[in-house]
């Protein structure tokens, strides 16, 4: 479904992408592991065309995703982002229905209204927390607002940014069954990116590892433990020693 062919991407001398090969299957959860700083974001950012590689192609069913209609293309996206980047100003539910409020997905009021009450309650909310504003929330529940907005407009990808971020062990663990649970629903297309091997294990049928610009290994999450890549072994062990040097 999404297949980027030798993309580069560089921001002054600084290389991020050296040349990245990756396919992922409709209706499969991919997910690029990788330390900090390592392109994982920018990687993100170039299939949704918020960054412009310098070099390869990126299509989505076969087309070019920087050519034909931008907001047909971005309607087939949802996105947890990381922190959940809740708009403050907005109420709960208008926050989950910001995209059925406007453009071409948008709905009457009422009816973008219910559809918020029933995503919320999809992520374990209750209706009355749909007036409040988000500084009235917990971090778990500002982030499960999140993937509420995130499948508000039934994408048929979603994408997620570090969504355990800043999450104690508990309710990172609840997002990540959530999570699992909704794409398995949905049937979605899903690509995550996280250093959470917790969230990897639970999330993924596929894993990729982004190392020094390019895909180091790919292959089923079950795999994982037995990839024979030295770079993966010493990642998802946190040791210290080892091919990664550690950023000091």
């Amino acid at each position: 479904m999404i297949d980027l062919v030798h993309v580069e991407k560089s921001f002054g001398n600084n290389h991020v992408l050296r040349g990245v090969d990756l396919t992922i299957e409709r209706g499969s959860s991919m997910v690029i592991i990788g330390g900090s700083g390592t392109g994982k974001s920018v990687l993100l950012k170039s299939v949704l065309g918020l960054v412009t590689p310098d070099a390869g192609v990126i299509t989505l069913d076969g087309k070019d995703v920087s050519t034909g209609d931008r907001d047909a293309f971005l309607a087939r996206f949802g996105m947890l982002f990381q922190g959940a980047a809740l708009f403050d100003s907005l109420t709960v539910w208008q926050n989950v229905a910001f995209r059925l409020l406007r453009g071409s997905l948008k709905r009457p009021k009422d009816e973008a209204r219910e559809i918020a009450i029933e995503k919320l309650r999809r992520v374990g909310l209750k209706p009355d927390v749909a007036d409040r504003f988000p500084a009235e929330l917990s971090g778990g529940m500002q982030k499960r607002v999140g993937l509420a907005r995130a499948i508000a407009a039934e994408p048929e990808i979603i994408f997620f940014d570090e969504p355990t971020t800043g999450l104690d062990p508990i309710m990172a663990g609840v997002i990540n069954e959530l999570i699992r649970e909704i794409v398995d629903e949905m049937g979605a297309t899903a690509m995550t990116i996280t250093h959470d091997m917790t969230s990897v294990r639970a999330i993924a049928d596929h894993v990729a590892m982004l190392h020094d610009g390019v895909i180091q290994w790919t292959g089923h999450v079950r795999d994982l433990d037995q990839s024979g890549d030295p770079f993966v072994d010493q990642f998802i062990s946190g040791r210290a020693e080892g091919p990664i040097e550690a950023v000091r």
